[in-house]
């Protein structure tokens, strides 16, 4: 069986090797079906494993309270109701909410920042103090904003480093200098430190920080409404605890009666993460199963070229099936031929999306994206295995076809 085997592979190497161009065509297909598949799931991979980090990053000690019920199958009814000052108030009373530590509360807009005769958009973010504890914010020049900033509405900010260097060129050396927002002046009181890009709330390191009472007076139409309220437990092991005591100081404020949904939604970290991870697993998914209609068409390929060879080698397998070759032997040789071309494009396919993968990966990273594709173990595995099914599957058509030929009529055909 073992010398069948490697005879059957020495007369498809020669098969192959003497159609080279034929052989590389209908290879390509396969290569660029199991190139295409690699870098989306790799591409995918990298995705998630930004988004993971980016969350997990932020604490896990972390809720996330938003206005309206957002969550799926809530009633749209209860989506009007506003987060206020008050509810930051009441959240912050350590008689009412033991198991809080610290409220930050926020107001978020896209604006144009000018300065220096260079114009960014990003996003200007008004803050407490109590953020910098919340985010485990630091700064590498400077200081962050203090009560008297706050109690005063005073025109100061931070700039994350990547809105510094669109607007300055640098991170270094602009404590003391101008930016305006929406035309107002505001002093740089220091430059934030390195966050990375977040997927939930955009890139942590492309933003403007103010005073939230600054925020109020000059960038809202409501000064007593904020965005989101972020709220951070005393531990991990008190999130549940926290989180029920947010609940039932909302409803209480918001005079919810018990028959009604809550009009504010809290997230926690692994929701956030379970949610995430949700979407780029189908995301990831979707995308290779588009990129695997090539496989099938590359096997289509390899159909249609394997009849061509059983028709042009018709008279050769008469005369091999004469000479007491068995339906077997013929079997075994077209199928090894069938098989041998989809390995070869697998094997070229794993270095075209191995390729591809590290290309996105230089551009992401020149793009400062936090996506790093991965290319992983099973993905080449299941590449190879399913290349070589794809060569059995699309190659037993045909080589049956030709073990079916009788002799006689083998070596009468023209």
């Amino acid at each position: 069986m073992i010398v069948t085997f490697w005879l059957a592979l020495r007369d498809a190497v020669q098969s192959l090797l003497a159609n080279k161009m034929r052989s590389l065509l209908t290879v390509l297909g396969i290569v660029i079906g199991v190139g295409a598949v690699i870098a989306m799931l790799a591409i995918g991979r990298g995705a998630q494993n930004a988004i993971t980090s980016s969350i997990e990053g932020i604490g896990t000690n972390l809720l996330f309270v938003m206005p309206g019920n957002i969550k799926p199958g809530s009633n749209p009814a209860a989506v009007s109701r506003h987060l206020t000052l008050g509810d930051v108030r009441a959240l912050a009373d350590p008689l009412a909410a033991p198991a809080v530590a610290d409220v930050a509360p926020l107001v978020m807009r896209n604006e144009v920042v000018t300065a220096a005769g260079e114009s960014h958009a990003t996003s200007v973010v008004g803050v407490t103090p109590d953020y910098a504890r919340v985010r485990n914010y630091h700064v590498t020049e400077g200081r962050f904003i203090d009560e008297t900033d706050q109690a005063g509405r005073a025109s100061v900010a931070l700039l994350g480093p990547d809105a510094a260097k669109a607007l300055f060129g640098r991170t270094e050396g602009l404590v003391g200098l101008m930016v305006r927002v929406r035309g107002q002046p505001f002093r740089i009181i220091g430059v934030l430190e390195p966050k990375g890009g977040g997927a939930m709330a955009g890139n942590q390191d492309d933003r403007v920080l103010i005073p939230l009472s600054t925020a109020l007076a000059r960038l809202t139409s409501h000064h007593n409404r904020v965005d989101v309220i972020m709220v951070s437990a005393i531990s991990a092991d008190q999130v549940n605890e926290a989180r029920q005591e947010v609940t039932e100081i909302l409803r209480r404020r918001h005079r919810l009666r018990p028959d009604q949904e809550d009009d504010f939604t809290i997230f926690t970290q692994d929701e956030f993460l379970g949610t995430f991870q949700t979407i780029t697993s189908v995301l990831t998914i979707f995308l290779g199963g588009i990129a695997g209609i090539s496989l099938l068409v590359g096997g289509i390929g390899i159909m249609n070229i394997m009849l061509v060879s059983v028709t042009e080698r018709t008279r050769e397998i008469g005369l091999r099936k004469a000479l007491g070759a068995r339906k077997r032997d013929i079997l075994i040789q077209f199928l090894t031929e069938a098989t041998l071309l989809s390995l070869i494009g697998g094997a070229l396919g794993i270095g075209l999306g191995w390729g591809i993968s590290a290309l996105v990966g230089k551009i992401a990273a020149a793009a400062h994206a936090d996506i790093v594709p991965e290319v992983g173990l099973d993905a080449v595995l299941m590449a190879t295995l399913f290349s070589a099914a794809v060569g059995i599957f699309f190659g037993l058509y045909p080589a049956n076809r030709a073990a079916r030929l009788e002799p006689v009529e083998a070596l009468r055909y023209e």
